[in-house]
């Protein structure tokens, strides 16, 4: 009776030192370097770099920006989970969580990570070369109807959110596709050179072409027109009506990271976002800063989530179980 009266009061004494421990870990965090896994290439990375260094500043210690690309965001999301759940490897996430997910890429999804904050969000944009003639979506309706033969689509990648996007606005178009997917940052090269006929790709990629003369951009994919396309329609008021795909970007941790880590980062996060330095990054990189605290943002997560699954599944884009 004594061993076992021994045993209990060890194990409570071991409980509160837990107890007591871990706040006491969240009032010292940081005190080391905070690892952010970047999932993507191109103006993911770039812009994932500018919050690093912001969120360093307010966190007073390194916030180290690691390119851990492939498979959809499954090797990036796949190395985070199997991480310390204590705040210093985060991942700088986006729709991927679910489009990889569902596409069978892992088998990790949004319920494996706690959120963070959101930071930004970014609409694709429909272009096509300008040799093409094609200068709205209808021109482009017209012009692939009467050839009679496919339109040869340009895609991150097959699962990817820019393919989820393409499939979502083809469909309500009725029209025959063939998807070519290419490397990132690759869109305008393959339009110019005409191994495609249309891309569907972030707007930023577009813009200088487009300035040129060389591209033209047709429509982008939100509900609205974006600050840095004004002159573009929404695709939903160029033809493809109830469109509105939009690609969220934000931090996220390993689930079971100690809510008082959790609510430091998030400031870190907002402090960031605000700063004068990252909105000048997103007018220059095409995003809208768009800061969300991890509850809401974990609510946004859970919503997207199930529309994703759905429209995958309607466009058999889901892996079959």
């Amino acid at each position: 009776m004594k061993r076992i009266k021994s045993a209990t009061a060890s194990l409570f004494a071991s409980a509160l030192l837990v107890a007591v421990a871990m706040p006491a870990q969240a009032a010292g965090f940081p005190d080391k370097p905070i690892e952010m896994t970047v999932l993507f290439g191109g103006s993911a990375q770039t812009t994932a770099q500018v919050l690093a260094n912001l969120m360093a500043k307010q966190l007073s210690q390194p916030v180290v920006a690691v390119s851990r690309t492939g498979g959809g965001g499954a090797i990036g999301y796949t190395y985070v989970h199997g991480t310390k759940p204590d705040g210093y490897n985060i991942v700088w996430n986006s729709n991927s969580i679910s489009t990889s997910h569902y596409r069978g890429n892992m088998k990790i999804g949004y319920k494996d990570f706690t959120p963070i904050a959101r930071i930004s969000l970014e609409v694709p944009a429909v272009a096509v070369n300008a040799d093409s003639g094609w200068k709205t979506l209808e021109d482009m309706v017209k012009g692939a109807k009467k050839s009679g033969k496919p339109l040869k689509v340009g895609i991150s990648g097959f699962g990817s959110f820019t393919h989820l996007t393409s499939a979502a606005l083809f469909k309500r178009l009725g029209l025959h596709v063939i998807y070519v997917p290419y490397g990132e940052g690759r869109a305008p090269a393959e339009l110019l050179g005409h191994r495609v006929d249309v891309a569907v790709q972030w707007p930023n990629q577009f813009v200088g072409e487009a300035k040129a003369g060389k591209l033209n951009i047709l429509c982008v994919t939100s509900a609205e027109r974006i600050a840095l396309l004004p002159e573009t329609p929404a695709c939903s008021e160029a033809g493809a009506k109830g469109l509105d795909i939009t690609m969220w970007r934000g931090l996220a941790a390993p689930a079971g990271t100690p809510p008082e880590v959790i609510a430091k980062l998030q400031a870190a996060a907002k402090a960031a976002v605000a700063s004068p330095d990252f909105q000048k990054a997103g007018e220059s990189l095409g995003f809208a800063p768009a800061y969300l605290p991890a509850k809401d943002f974990g609510n946004e997560i859970k919503n997207d989530d199930a529309e994703i699954s759905q429209l995958m599944t309607s466009l058999n884009l889901a892996k079959k179980k």
